[in-house]
């Protein structure tokens, strides 16, 4: 555990939190984290994870221009429900960006869990674009992946962090309850 994982747990956790309560601070507080892992995944190895940062910056540069221009009248944006056909197809896309950075990184890397890295990157991008385009189902995405990335940590003996995953997937459960209450 080191003093950069502390600080990028805690500006995470805050990040999410203001998420979940629909809040447009989420996305710079969110921005922040993200430069944060970047550095801390870097150092571990996690190549797939660390590219997946700059992945996140771009959307949530996006999420924050979207979020700004859907805002009710007390100031929180309003969530929108998820066509299956439109999931399916993301869903899809994430597979393949699965398949895709797990071989690049098994190949041309010495990244130490490449494809398990490889398909959670893939898949939260896919639910990052979710939360910027306000989908309810972005939650329920989240919770999977956050799941899986408790176990990835553990692993990697990143300890904060798979504390972080277990808190973002609780997180997750009270967005989607409350984002479900808003539609």
């Amino acid at each position: 555990m080191s003093a950069l994982e502390i600080v990028a747990v805690v500006i995470s956790v805050l990040g999410i939190w203001l998420t979940a309560r629909r809040a447009l601070l989420c996305w710079p507080v969110s921005l922040l984290a993200c430069a944060l892992y970047f550095k801390l995944f870097l150092d571990v190895r996690l190549y797939a994870d660390m590219g997946l940062q700059v992945l996140f910056g771009l959307s949530i540069l996006y999420g924050w221009m979207t979020w700004a221009r859907q805002k009710g009248d007390d100031g929180k944006v309003i969530p929108e429900v998820l066509p299956w056909k439109t999931a399916l197809a993301w869903l899809v896309m994430g597979a393949v960006g699965a398949g895709v950075i797990g071989w690049a990184t098994s190949h041309y890397t010495d990244a130490s869990l490449p494809w398990m890295d490889a398909t959670l990157s893939s898949f939260s991008l896919v639910a990052q674009v979710w939360t910027a385009r306000r989908h309810t189902a972005s939650w329920l995405l989240w919770m999977v992946v956050n799941m899986l990335y408790v176990g990835m940590f553990i692993a990697k003996a990143l300890w904060l962090t798979a504390g972080l995953y277990a808190v973002l997937l609780g997180l997750a459960v009270l967005g989607y309850r409350r984002w479900r209450q808003a539609l």
